[in-house]
């Protein structure tokens, strides 16, 4: 590698490192502009101020300059009408005819720049001033005309116009041995009784030229000094603006962590000041508003407590009287015996019912507590699938366990072997409910800090906004159906409270017509963070009509292919436009 690669590529790295850097910084200001009203307000505020000094100092220089201007071209002028009859005096002798016109002309130009009394006329009010006087010949006379003075100062058009007998100014810049010198150059025709002469007086613009410069820098100064008292003031004026806003952002925050004694300092009684007695008086009527309603929930489930427990024993002494009746049911007459048996059954769901809230009020009084043991996910999930798979025949439901690939086929956990199984049973018997005889999958996953499992159905499926619902307490999606599975309107609650003590979580999607899916996640140990979920919900799919898949060539998986994730692949084609085959139980 030759010596100028390896620096191009150090130039490359080094430009890639600036660009890198100049990316960052203006992430955080972009960040900080967002986040800070008073950065926004205190830059705006100093742009327009800029602009408006900018604006106000190009005038005001603008305007000195003219004045400036102005007042060396009048200065100017007047000395060229004083200086105009002193010529002409001096310049009656001059021989038109002699061979030393110039030196004649150079005699009455010290004349004219020495007084009578031997004092210079060339420092005057207009300044000081370098005269010239040239011969003025006939326009169109292109012969060499004497002159006398710096001739080469004077501009060739402003010569043209002299020699039409205007009196003419014009600024010009020329060079000496001091360098560039911008002058006011100022000529007039001389008429004498001999011949018509021309006399410029060129006045050096120096004094003007610094005047102007100590201007620029006074309002430079003036401007960087205002700008940086306006950000001040600004920034002042700004924060005690902000501050309340600030404060009160803060207090809500905390509120909003339950601190619910906190309130904003009232000083004065400006707009500021109402604002803080309207925020605090809005924290007193929060607080007085929770606290009420903590009250009641409160009562509420010391009332389901206290109704359940005292439930307990009139319902064992029934349930002790029915077991008797149920179990001489062949001696009572048909229609007596069809009651003991209906009694019987409404039994279970009413104990059913009693132990969900019972479970439901220990997870509310937050005493509920986690018999955590190494288990399988897969076991559980088999056990809940055949304590239900007679209810799932018995409803033309296939049920169908998906095992994980190899990738993730460890799906031990350590958990509460009563309370996963709780949440399977519970996700399962609602598939079962609502799978409108399609089948019910079940499929695994995990990664190396959780394990997760997903129920999904494809009957009535959710509406909008029904996902958040379904973990609502005696929720139901339809009332009126028949749940054939008994259940009190509670297991979903109670299931997701279960997932959330293992420090998990249970999300459901759902899509009417395309059925619904359930997914719970949990963490390795309980408690554990997680960040990535190993299975994800399905979202909207458009199915395709039957003769549409079988024109596709879809057909039922075989024997060692594999799904996305290394499993037997199972397609998802809904309940209606799948063979027998293709859901036949695991």
């Amino acid at each position: 590698m030759s010596v100028w690669t390896r620096r191009g590529r150090l130039v490359q790295r080094l430009i890639s490192r600036v660009r890198e850097e100049v990316r960052t910084r203006w992430r955080r200001f972009e960040a900080l502009w967002r986040r800070s009203m008073q950065l926004r307000v205190v830059v705006s505020t100093l742009a327009l101020s800029m602009a408006v000094v900018f604006v106000l100092g190009m005038v005001l220089q603008w305007q000195i300059t003219s004045q400036l201007l102005t007042a060396k071209e009048t200065a100017a002028i007047s000395q060229v009408e004083v200086s105009q009859p002193i010529l002409e005096r001096e310049l009656t002798a001059v021989d038109p005819n002699a061979d030393n016109v110039a030196e004649q002309l150079q005699a009455a130009l010290n004349r004219l720049t020495t007084t009578s009394s031997g004092q210079s006329t060339t420092d005057t009010v207009a300044g000081a001033f370098e005269p010239v006087l040239v011969d003025g010949r006939a326009p169109g006379d292109r012969r060499l005309q004497p002159a006398a003075g710096p001739i080469s100062y004077v501009p060739d058009d402003l010569r043209q116009f002299v020699e039409r007998g205007q009196l003419t100014t014009k600024i010009t810049t020329v060079t000496n041995e001091t360098g560039p010198v911008t002058m006011l150059a100022v000529g007039t025709p001389v008429s004498t009784a001999t011949r018509p002469l021309q006399v410029y007086l060129l006045f050096p613009l120096t004094a003007e030229q610094n005047t102007l410069r100590v201007v620029q820098q006074t309002l430079l100064l003036g401007a960087l000094v205002l700008l940086v008292l306006l950000g001040a003031i600004t920034n002042l004026v700004t924060r005690q603006v902000v501050r309340p806003v600030r404060q009160a952002a803060q207090i809500a925050e905390q509120l909003a962590e339950g601190d619910l004694d906190k309130r904003m300092r009232v000083i004065g009684e400006d707009d500021v000041a109402r604002l803080a007695e309207s925020f605090n008086e809005m924290a007193d009527s929060l607080k007085h508003q929770i606290t009420k309603l903590e009250e009641f929930s409160q009562l509420q489930r010391r009332f389901t407590s206290d109704v359940s427990h005292e439930l307990r024993t009139p319902l064992t002494t029934v349930r002790m009287a029915a077991d008797v009746l149920h179990a001489s049911r062949e001696q009572f007459p048909p229609g007596l015996s069809r009651s003991t048996e209906l009694l019987v059954d409404e039994l279970d769901r009413f104990e059913s019912l009693l132990a969900d809230l019972l479970e439901i009020s220990r997870l509310d009084a937050g005493v509920a507590d986690l018999a955590a043991e190494p288990l399988d996910l897969t076991e559980l999930a088999e056990r809940s699938v055949e304590s239900l798979r007679a209810i799932a025949d018995t409803s033309g439901v296939a049920l169908r366990v998906i095992a994980p690939s190899a990738a993730g086929a460890d799906l031990t956990i350590v958990a509460d072997a009563r309370r996963v199984e709780r949440i399977m049973r519970n996700l399962v018997a609602n598939a079962i409910d609502h799978a409108e005889g399609g089948p019910v999958e079940i499929r695994f996953g995990g990664n190396e800090h959780a394990v997760a499992v997903t129920v999904r159905d494809y009957g009535v499926g959710l509406r909008s906004g029904e996902a958040e619902l379904v973990f609502t307490r005696f929720w139901r999606a339809d009332p009126s159906r028949n749940r054939r599975t008994g259940g009190t309107g509670l297991g979903l609650s109670i299931s997701q409270e279960d997932a959330r003590l293992h420090g998990g979580t249970l999300d459901a999607w759902g899509e009417p017509g395309e059925g619904s899916c359930f997914r719970l996640t949990l963490p390795r140990r309980p408690g554990d963070s997680f960040d990535e979920r190993p299975l994800q919900l399905p979202g909207i799919r458009r199915i395709a009509a039957p003769e549409a898949l079988l024109a596709a060539g879809v057909g039922p998986p075989q024997d060692g292919e594999a799904g996305e994730a290394g499993e037997r692949e199972v397609r998802d084609l809904g309940p209606a436009r799948l063979s027998e085959e293709t859901w036949e139980d695991k």
